[in-house]
């Protein structure tokens, strides 16, 4: 324990000699005075996938669809109340949606802390997405672009709540909070065969998340063309990290509806193959975003 405490000293320090003073206001908030809890449980996530695929690689894959009904509905939950709380909390405090600082906000910004002390919560419970899939033997879903946002988004937001718990951090947890109430909704429905008919607007979903990693740049980066006091480092590292999930978004989003349905179309051309009425079947499908991949 001796020797666990002193890593734990020796990480704090080095954390705090490059980012400086932590925000006192969320001292002693569950998980947030140390960085090794939010470190080991991401390492135990990532060998979780690599033992958790090695176990079912000789096994059924598991139907979960109990669970994943209730986990779904309970994700969607957790992001309306987040939605709705950040919006009462950003009003109550009134904020800047230009630019907003620290400490200006007095009872607002502790309001504001208080539910992105859950958005970062939420991060651990999604990891609970790919185990699923672990378990569901859906490996085809478990791609870089998955790990490395559910990965990165836990242990970025460690930071952000003990260095810039409020202020102008609250926009981008907002805009998520709505999109994920949309998308777990979404996989909830998903897991019954007779909704899939329903399911049309898949594509639409991957687009929204496009654009609200282009509205949350945008608002990054207004805040430093215009500064009010939020610390620059940080709006920098948000607009650089969205820009590679905006990349990797925009990669699946070619991969899945513009590539493959093209190739699809071609194979069946020459086939001769999937024409109806002088129109490809594939056409249809693929115009109304018919696919349960799952990216998040």
């Amino acid at each position: 324990m001796e020797h666990l405490r002193a890593l734990d000293d020796e990480v704090n320090a080095f954390l705090d000699s490059m980012f400086g003073p932590r925000d006192s206001r969320v001292r002693g908030w569950f998980m947030l005075d140390s960085y090794l809890p939010t470190f080991c449980l991401t390492v135990i996530y990532l060998l979780s996938i690599w033992l958790g695929n090695k176990y079912m690689k000789n096994r059924p894959a598991l139907s979960l669809r109990g669970l994943l009904t209730l986990y779904n509905l309970g994700i969607t939950l957790l992001s309306a109340y987040m939605l709705v709380e950040l919006i009462l909390s950003s009003w109550e405090g009134g904020y800047n949606l230009q630019c907003q600082n620290l400490d200006s906000a007095g009872a607002g910004d502790i309001r504001v802390a208080k539910v992105l002390w859950w958005y970062y919560f939420s991060k651990l419970v999604e990891f609970l997405d790919t185990i699923f899939f672990v378990l569901r033997k859906k490996t085809n879903q478990i791609t870089f672009l998955h790990v490395y946002h559910h990965a990165s988004m836990f242990n970025i937001w460690w930071c952000v709540l003990n260095w810039i718990p409020c202020g102008q951090s609250f926009f981008g947890p907002t805009l998520n909070s709505f999109i994920h109430i949309l998308m777990y909704s979404y996989y909830g429905l998903s897991v019954f065969p007779s909704m899939h008919k329903y399911l049309w607007w898949k594509k639409y979903l991957t687009q929204a998340q496009l654009v609200q990693f282009v509205l949350t740049i945008t608002h990054t980066l207004s805040a430093a063309v215009k500064p009010c006091g939020f610390p620059f480092g940080c709006l920098i590292f948000q607009s650089s990290y969205m820009m590679t999930l905006v990349i990797l978004f925009l990669n699946f989003y070619v991969q899945t509806y513009r590539k493959k349905p093209m190739k699809k179309d071609m194979q069946e051309l020459s086939a001769g193959k999937g024409v109806s009425n002088g129109f490809l079947k594939a056409s249809f499908a693929w115009a109304n975003g018919v696919s349960h991949r799952k990216a998040q």
